[in-house]
């Protein structure tokens, strides 16, 4: 049975007005929710109500409204033994929170909105839809691996109910992943990212299903072709991929509102306008939560580069990087104060884990940090698994801060880690040791393979274009490895032993490539 099979009242009028929420056209919803809410004695209809009108107004974006309808809505779910509904709200109210800056409520509802609604018996299309809504939520706050798992669940449930792949293509989810790559220096991820949502466009139109995606996903298409633009790929004019066509989607919803103001800005920098583009930066009106605080700064550095203003585009870059690094930190803070002290000491033992990355994880490059290598490793050889160590280290680093400052080496870094990540093999570990040192795991792996990732590794920084991000400062990477005798009696000893091999083994092939 699903959820609206429990209404017994106006059930007509609160499925037309999940469909006009569907279609991007929210204000109408609410007048619809409201008559209801007016006329209803159905329990079950008004907390359906509440539920839809507290979504409809998220969509709007009527922020100075959000903390009454949580309340009404909390009041009108309380006693109604539902899991779906009370995931849903809590999905809502995660959402509402982020938008209100209360990171640590936001956080709070995640936890019990996955709770809820892995609790549902029988989930249905309503289901899928509060999968989406928590999906959404996980990648406003930079969770992306959470987002696309969510997401995953709620196509797969929406599918299984009837409803079309393409509704819950959620493209929005994806480009926040991309714009942020590109917010911590990795413009060539962005740009990969950014192809692989095009295309999945273009899978759409081939098949004929492109009519039945919705507005708001319209818009997020607009926007990505628009952001590539920026970052030099060809724009297509006059035909269904036309980046403005695609940014007059999405109808009354708040966030395809600050697509289409961000995405004139990309085009006037396409379109070799960059003046225009730095005066509507200067009085756009945008959501620092549609695409993170960062992108304005970074489409700024973006136009600048373009005007010749190479100064002023590394200051706006700069500022891009503090933002995005500002919001890693908020998260933390939240984490290691303690959502604990929010949930009773069971539920946040189930859920911790779903957070504990952030403890474990380097906030400059979001690889895992020392901590967290140390546990996989040991974890390795308490199972007895075969396994080599890797020690990289970067050559001419020290050159880059001096010759171009601490930032550019943030840069750097972080180029590195994407570079580094992106050639491993699958089953592979890398993590930031410290400074600028990182370290790869290689799982099942003998000396002669770790030789050949060793080659891999090299091959792909060498081939990186490092002259446009720190002219004339070269930046190279020396690895030195070691097997770890995963049968000897002190584990520990044996991975020490290891480390300090691989070390060896690293300086040893540096000293080689010295020159005289």
């Amino acid at each position: 049975m699903g959820w609206l099979d429990r209404v017994t009242d106006q059930v007509d009028a609160l499925t037309k007005a999940r469909d006009l929420q569907e279609a991007s056209r929210s204000a109408e919803a609410c007048v619809l929710l409201d008559q209801v809410l007016r006329t209803t004695s159905d329990p079950f209809a008004r907390a359906d109500a509440r539920v839809q009108r507290l979504s409809a107004l998220i969509n709007l974006g009527r922020t100075a409204e959000f903390t009454r309808a949580i309340e009404e809505a909390s009041t009108a779910v309380r006693d109604l033994p539902e899991p779906y509904l009370h995931g849903h709200l809590h999905a809502l109210a995660a959402l509402a929170a982020h938008h209100q800056g209360a990171l640590d409520r936001c956080v709070t509802h995640l936890v019990r909105a996955a709770r809820m609604l892995d609790a549902v018996e029988d989930p249905d299309r309503d289901t899928a839809w509060g999968w989406h809504d928590l999906a959404m939520t996980y990648s406003y706050l930079s969770f992306h691996g959470y987002a696309l798992t969510a997401i995953e669940k709620a196509r797969q449930l929406g599918l299984a109910a009837g409803i079309p792949e393409e509704t819950f293509a959620a493209p929005g989810i994806r480009l926040r992943n991309a714009v942020a790559l590109d917010h911590n220096g990795d413009s060539d991820g962005c740009l990969r990212v950014l192809r692989d949502i095009a295309a999945d466009l273009d899978r759409f139109r081939r098949t004929g299903r492109a009519g039945r995606l919705r507005p708001s996903s319209l818009a997020a298409y607009g926007y990505t072709v628009a952001r590539r633009a920026a970052l030099g790929d060809p724009v297509e004019t006059g035909t269904e991929n036309d980046p403005v066509r695609l940014l007059g989607f999405g109808g009354d919803s708040a966030r395809a509102r600050d697509f289409r103001q961000l995405g004139k800005v990309c085009l006037a920098v396409a379109e070799g306008r960059p003046a225009e583009a730095i005066t509507r930066l200067d009085t756009a009106s945008v959501s620092t939560e549609t695409l993170g605080a960062a992108e304005p700064a970074r489409l700024r550095s973006i136009a600048l580069t373009t005007a010749g203003d190479h100064a002023g585009a590394h200051r706006a870059d700069r500022m891009a990087f503090r933002l995005a690094a500002q919001r890693n930190d908020r998260l933390r803070d939240v984490y290691i104060d303690g959502i604990a002290a929010r949930i009773d000491h069971e539920e946040m033992r189930r859920e911790a884990a779903r957070f504990e990355g952030e403890a474990l994880t380097d906030p400059l490059t979001g690889l895992p940090n020392r901590r967290r290598l140390e546990r996989h490793i040991a974890g390795m050889v308490n199972r007895g698994e075969r396994l080599v160590i890797g020690v990289c280290d970067l050559d001419g680093f020290k050159a880059v801060n001096t010759r171009h400052g601490h930032h550019s080496g943030d840069l750097v870094l972080q180029r590195v880690a994407g570079v580094i990540n992106r050639v491993m093999r699958r089953g592979d570990f890398v993590a930031r040791y410290g400074g600028d040192e990182f370290v790869v795991v290689l799982a099942g792996t003998g000396i002669e393979e770790a030789a050949e990732v060793s080659r891999r590794v090299d091959a792909a920084i060498r081939t990186e274009d490092w002259e446009s991000l720190v002219p004339g400062t070269p930046v190279r990477v020396t690895i030195g490895f070691a097997e770890v005798n995963a049968g000897a009696p002190l584990g520990r000893d044996a991975i020490r032993a290891a480390f300090d091999a691989a070390d060896q083994q690293m300086l040893h092939a540096k000293s080689r490539t010295r020159p005289g």
